[in-house]
């Protein structure tokens, strides 16, 4: 069980990890906490947007949309490495998803196919969504991987996390496909390695 980390930890812990950080609005304040409890949180979870641009991709990770409002993340990680910090708080990132699969989170260990939406994960999981098409052509950058794998090393390193805590969202519910262009398993071992 762990506590969300503070904003000032969080900036800190990217910026140990090597993460180029960019600060957007008032970010330490936007948070949708008023729907629900934040925490104890338990792990990561990784994101594509289906979007291009990256002026653009920030501005709506921030202010969301009129069916969804922001944050939609803590972060969003753009094709050029940097982590645009978007949220602390609750995020409308994760929805709905498995509790087996949170459950496998906690232990650290391999991931049940996720087959029912009965568990919050807005309130357990940090999020982070990267800027990508998400139809499994648009490329991902090394700039940008690398920055997905320092930053939730980061907070892993932090909460003395494995690499078993960091999930993409096709593995908290049956009803998203992201991040798509990557495994998460071959991410899970740049993480890991990151660890040692």
């Amino acid at each position: 069980m762990a506590t969300p980390i503070t904003a000032t930890a969080f900036v800190q812990a990217l910026k140990k990890e090597g993460v180029q950080v960019e600060e957007v609005r008032d970010w330490r304040n936007h948070n949708r906490n008023q729907q629900g409890p934040w925490g104890p949180v338990h792990g990561i979870m990784i994101h594509h947007t289906v979007t291009s641009g990256s002026a653009e991709t920030v501005d709506l990770i921030y202010d969301g949309r009129p069916e969804l409002p922001g944050p939609l993340s803590h972060g969003c990680i753009t094709k050029d490495g940097t982590v645009h910090l978007t949220g602390h708080g609750r995020a409308n990132h994760a929805g709905s998803g498995d509790d087996d699969v949170l459950r496998a989170v906690i232990a650290e260990r391999a991931l049940p196919e996720p087959n029912q939406q009965n568990t919050d994960g807005n309130r357990y999981f940090y999020g982070f969504e990267c800027e990508n098409l998400g139809d499994g052509k648009d490329p991902w950058p090394g700039e940008q991987l690398d920055a997905i794998e320092r930053a939730a090393a980061a907070l892993c390193r932090h909460h003395g996390w494995g690499a078993r805590s960091v999930i993409g969202h096709l593995e908290w519910t049956d009803q998203k496909s992201d991040p798509r262009g990557f495994t998460m398993d071959a991410m899970r071992e740049r993480i890991a390695e990151r660890l040692k």
